[in-house]
């Protein structure tokens, strides 16, 4: 008879529970598990969270800034925590900072907010799902009433319609507060396509996801219409401070980029920046995120000139990024810590926390791109990028 994992039909969040799990697997596998049995919060904090609890997986955290945010939501210098195993990232990203901190900070902008789920309507022929999709138009403020009822926090912005085959696919497109809301618009999807299976004759089958909402997969469709939220990290960076902090030129950095736009149009790559999954997984890891998340968060289009003046404009735009400050992994002990060291933690932080993140990528991009240039990215990972025995 295959063992079975030890469960607490009583309450199954405990210390004790934990234990008999992790002496269950000592017994049939050998391996002790003391580092993972050491955590400092209390298991009842986790329903919802995880299931089989038997410890923690415990992330170094690193602490890079001051990093200086010209946002609309966040202002000033924050200390942002990055949780990692890779040595050097933490140092490039400080690099970053302090170019960007010279240069007058990054300017951030949330641009757009979108979370979504997508059904789709099988009908006998095209052009009853091309009526179908004449209806769902004409009821629009019908379907939103019945799906905002199974939510607080969402609100349906609008349906997008992609008619294939005898198939029409509707994009639900929501705001979620503070929330990352993939099963806040899961559950309020759900709840208006019932009703509209009960109203609307000639459907053979709805299904609740056909996959256009692209849930952790990056996809075009969120690169234009986005997921998430939509962020543009920007900056002017002089071409002293490059020289000086960076020991780049301008035209050496921007010749690069050109370099670099190329061989990713080659290679068929979907983001043409350097490195933006390093920071954005750091800081959902530190920060209670949903990291399989960084599938479509890190999809980034970078753009760069040499401005009237000599000096290196760049941006970064996060076209889906997803993120939240409530609910999820947020309110976990280390997690909740890491978003209050950015003042990130709770209801109207979600904004703040995506420029941050935003800016953080807008430093790492510029740190790789020089450090490439300039010949040290091979040096620092000899120095701070090899754990040896």
């Amino acid at each position: 008879m295959t063992a079975k994992i030890p469960r607490s039909k009583d309450d199954d969040y405990t210390h004790e529970a934990a234990r008999a799990r992790r002496a269950f697997a000592r017994e049939r596998t050998g391996a002790a598990l003391d580092h993972v049995g050491a955590y400092s919060f209390d298991p009842s904090m986790l329903p919802g969270n995880v299931e089989n609890f038997i410890g923690a997986a415990q992330v170094p955290i690193g602490l890079a800034g001051p990093l200086l945010v010209d946002g609309e939501h966040a202002r000033g210098e924050f200390f942002v925590p990055l949780a990692t195993t890779e040595g050097t990232l933490v140092a490039s990203y400080n690099r970053g900072m302090k170019l960007l901190r010279e240069a007058g900070g990054v300017t951030v902008t949330v641009v757009d907010d979108a979370m979504q789920r997508a059904p789709a309507f099988v009908f006998a022929s095209a052009r009853e799902a091309r009526d179908f999709g004449l209806w769902v138009t004409e009821n629009f403020d019908a379907i939103r009433e019945r799906a905002e009822a199974t939510t607080r926090a969402g609100r349906l912005r609008d349906i997008q319609q992609f008619p294939a085959s005898r198939i029409l696919y509707l994009r639900f497109n929501y705001t979620t507060g503070d929330a990352a809301g993939q099963n806040m618009v899961g559950k309020a999807t759900k709840a208006a396509c019932d009703w509209i299976e009960t109203v609307y004759p000639g459907i053979e089958r709805c299904q609740l996801e056909g996959s256009l909402a692209t849930d952790k997969k990056t996809s075009f469709v969120n690169t234009l219409h986005t997921r998430g939220k939509r962020v543009i990290a920007e900056a002017v960076v002089p071409a002293a401070a490059l020289r000086e902090i960076m020991g780049v030129t301008v035209d050496a950095l921007f010749a690069a980029r050109l370099t670099s736009q190329l061989g990713g149009f080659i290679a068929g790559v979907n983001n043409n920046g350097a490195h933006s999954a390093n920071g954005i997984t750091a800081l959902f890891i530190a920060c209670g995120q949903d990291v399989a998340n960084v599938a479509e968060s890190s999809a980034a289009a970078v753009y760069a000139e040499i401005t009237g003046s000599g000096d290196y404009y760049f941006s970064v735009t996060l076209p889906s990024l997803i993120v939240a400050t409530y609910g999820g992994g947020t309110g976990l002990a280390t997690q909740r810590e890491c978003l209050e060291l950015m003042d990130c933690y709770g209801a109207g932080k979600v904004n703040k926390f995506a420029e941050i993140v935003a800016a953080t990528v807008l430093c790492g991009e510029l740190s790789l791109g020089t450090a490439v240039i300039a010949g040290d990215w091979v040096a620092s990972h000899e120095k701070l990028g090899r754990n040896r025995p």
